[in-house]
């Protein structure tokens, strides 16, 4: 077994949880900047249409024991109305066995009523992330448009939070400079973080998802200027003494902060 100096740094997936799983190739939400989406053509899984995904069979009937560490649902796709049924399925089976989930959503209303409901019973296992790159509908219907608006984004996490869940807001990737106003509307609703991070890989995930448009190439520049080094910086100093941001590895590595080498430590 490696030990801890010798490991390599985390990132992605491994900065949250231990593990992951996902029902489904594909996704309704069709995010310009998804990774998942350009791995999937790249190695050839992707569906013809993203927007149009498939289940995976292999994965709707699976059972699950307990494991060391969270497991975040889902990675690859999201939870939609198209699927909340098998979501929940496969939630109450992870629960069920004694896991600790973390799940990670651009969340509609709809469905995360749905699973407050369902798993009332299991608060303590369940931590919601929500996905708010911005304050700003405009710019999420641009680069996330099949997502919900703030709007339902922001009333999700007030339900979760008035229902006594565990709740937490992802700011990656930040969308705009003005992500102030998306902390400052979700602070009184986060119980647990709000993580803050830049896209990453976004001109190859861009060219792998939106092959030849030179507009969505333009706003992808735009946005890496946008979000430059200095910015960073800005951000840091903002926030380095608030105990409710945290950093992903995109910021750590602009201003020098430790990076963990163990998986789902969640700092």
């Amino acid at each position: 077994m490696k030990s801890v100096k010798n490991q390599k740094e985390i990132h992605g997936v491994g900065e949250w949880a231990s593990s992951s799983e996902n029902i489904q190739k594909g996704c309704e939400h069709d995010c310009r900047y998804c990774y998942a989406h350009g791995i999937g053509k790249h190695y050839g899984w992707a569906p013809k249409r993203w927007s149009e995904p498939v289940l995976r069979e292999d994965k709707l009937g699976k059972g699950f024991r307990k494991r060391s560490g969270r497991i975040m649902f889902p990675t690859t796709h999201d939870i939609t109305e198209r699927n909340i049924d098998h979501c929940i399925v496969t939630l109450g089976r992870m629960l069920a066995a004694g896991n600790e989930v973390l799940i990670v959503s651009k969340p509609h209303l709809s469905c995360i009523k749905a699973i407050c409901s369902e798993f009332v019973d299991y608060k303590d296992q369940i931590l919601f992330r929500f996905t708010i790159g911005s304050a700003n509908n405009r710019i999420l219907e641009y680069w996330e448009p099949g997502a919900p608006s703030f709007g339902e984004r922001l009333c999700c996490l007030k339900l979760a939070y008035r229902k006594g869940f565990q709740t937490s807001v992802s700011c990656e990737p930040m969308l705009d400079q003005n992500i102030h106003a998306v902390i400052k509307k979700v602070r009184p609703y986060v119980t647990d973080a709000i993580w803050l991070g830049r896209a990453n890989r976004l001109r190859c995930c861009i060219a792998q998802n939106c092959p030849g448009d030179l507009e969505v190439a333009r706003k992808a520049d735009e946005l890496i200027k946008l979000l430059s080094d200095d910015f960073v910086w800005q951000l840091y100093e903002s926030y380095k003494n608030d105990p409710l941001i945290k950093w992903k590895d995109s910021i750590k590595k602009v201003i020098g902060l430790k990076r963990p080498r163990v998986r789902g430590l969640d700092v």
